[in-house]
């Protein structure tokens, strides 16, 4: 008796089609015909042999390719777009997924042909698109750098669909900048606290507001903010402080609130003596800049925002933010100085739940040598009671409002809250669930693409 089962099979599929086919054979039939068949017996097929493809499909201007590994597949694909030279006159998209086809003969179909041919569309002339489970793939298979296209609309899937791009051409490094390099100097706020700040690279200032528990040496431990660092500098003077009450700034200081917040970054904009200049905030850091930005509007040109909101845990008007703000404050007051696994765990998760026990406890690390216990749980009440939604919308400044989809430390929704009152704000959703984001992480990656891009607008 037949197996009437259908058979089925996990494959990485390689879509390959030519960009302006149509236009290529009205333009010459014969010399497009003979260009398209070098190319396949010249470049793609010895490369896709080299890499174990099995091209199950061809039609006039594509291919179709199986592999059982989806590095292969990326790296099959990385070797055609490279071999491919300007006179040949043809240019390819190709698109690579990783799913369960159905197997008919030598023939696949299935939605990993149909999200291949998807990623194909999505792909620029002579690029390569891959869905996000290639790419997971890729994480641990090679020195293939990626860029985060986030979640894109594609025909016939219901579903935004996860897009990455290959980058074929290893972006520029910036100038190289290390600890060493900044200038650490005080200034004093309004009620006599001194404030630390420090100064790096050259350009077109950039003011990063701190955020919370800050130390402006540890700081370059922690990998969202020494990459932003780093990425900055490049470009621009680079500005940043300890707020009161932390890092080099003086910690006995009977006022630790919002408004004295943002008294300190005036203080640090005039001691530098900065007259027009960028503004970056983080976190609580996002409510401090965009206040600042509301009552200041000739001095800032670019307002950036992550992972932020304008009300905190107390200002929302729910009893669990409440209880969760108290309990909060509660453990910070009784395990902050307990080198216990369980704290450790218990307080990086809110940040990092992501992170694995080695960067939760360089995490923890920072924290507990950037302030004293009371000081940890003074800061946080000052957090939970901001509110600053009235002045939103006095914010004139070009905006950019970032925000991880599954950020426990920020909720989400009060990151496109933030973005919806501010007039003209552009908002982008990063993928993950990380606060503070980790080394190699895709949303950091677009996270610094991402400002890189609009400073220079």
């Amino acid at each position: 008796m037949t197996d009437e089962r259908t058979k089925r099979r996990l494959a990485a599929i390689l879509a390959a089609d030519v960009v302006g086919y149509s236009g290529l054979m009205e333009t010459d039939e014969a010399g497009t015909l003979a260009g398209l068949k070098a190319l396949r017996r010249d470049v793609f097929e010895p490369k896709t042999k080299q890499f174990g493809g099995r091209i199950f499909k061809t039609t006039g201007d594509g291919a179709l390719v199986e592999f059982s590994s989806a590095i292969d597949a990326v790296n099959s694909a990385i070797a055609v777009q490279k071999t491919i030279t300007e006179d040949q006159g043809i240019r390819l998209r190709i698109g690579i997924s990783l799913g369960d086809v159905i197997v008919e003969g030598d023939d696949l179909y299935g939605n990993g042909v149909n999200i291949a041919a998807r990623m194909e569309a999505l792909a620029e002339p002579g690029g390569i698109c891959i869905s996000a489970n290639v790419g997971e793939h890729l994480k641990g298979g090679g020195d293939v750098e990626l860029e985060d296209l986030g979640a894109c609309e594609v025909k016939n899937i219901a579903e935004p669909a996860n897009v990455f791009r290959v980058l074929l051409a290893p972006r520029s490094a910036p100038p190289s900048v290390s600890l060493s390099d900044q200038e650490i100097r005080f200034c004093t706020a309004p009620d006599g606290t001194r404030i630390a700040y420090s100064v790096l690279g050259a350009g077109t200032p950039v003011v990063i507001v701190t955020n919370w528990l800050t130390h402006l040496e540890l700081d370059w431990k922690m990998p969202v903010r020494q990459a932003l660092i780093e990425m900055l500098a490049s470009n621009h003077l680079v500005v940043r402080y300890d707020a009161r009450g932390n890092g080099l700034s003086d910690w006995e200081v009977d006022d630790i609130s919002f408004e004295a917040s943002v008294g300190d970054l005036t203080a640090v904009v005039d001691a530098v003596g900065l007259d027009r200049f960028a503004l970056i905030g983080q976190s609580q850091g996002a409510a401090v800049a965009a206040a600042y930005a509301a009552r200041h509007p000739d001095q800032v040109t670019h307002l950036s925002l992550y992972g932020g909101y304008a009300r905190g845990r107390r200002m929302r008007g729910s009893e669990g933010q409440i209880a969760e703000s108290e309990a909060f404050v509660t453990m910070i007051r009784e395990g902050w100085g307990k080198d216990t696994d369980a704290y450790v765990r218990m307080f990086g998760s809110f940040f990092m739940p992501d992170a694995d026990a080695d960067q939760l406890a360089g995490f923890t690390y920072l924290q507990r040598n950037a302030t004293p216990p009371e000081n940890a749980a003074r800061i946080q009440l000052a957090i939970d009671n901001i509110d600053i939604s009235d002045e939103l919308a006095g914010v004139v400044a070009p905006t950019l409002v970032l925000h991880v989809r599954g950020d426990a430390r920020a909720p989400f929704e009060e990151g496109r809250r933030m973005a919806a009152a501010i007039p003209g704000a552009r908002f982008v959703l990063l993928e993950g669930r990380n606060h503070a984001m980790l080394a190699g992480e895709p949303a950091l990656q677009r996270y610094l693409d991402e400002i890189d891009a609009f400073l220079r607008d």
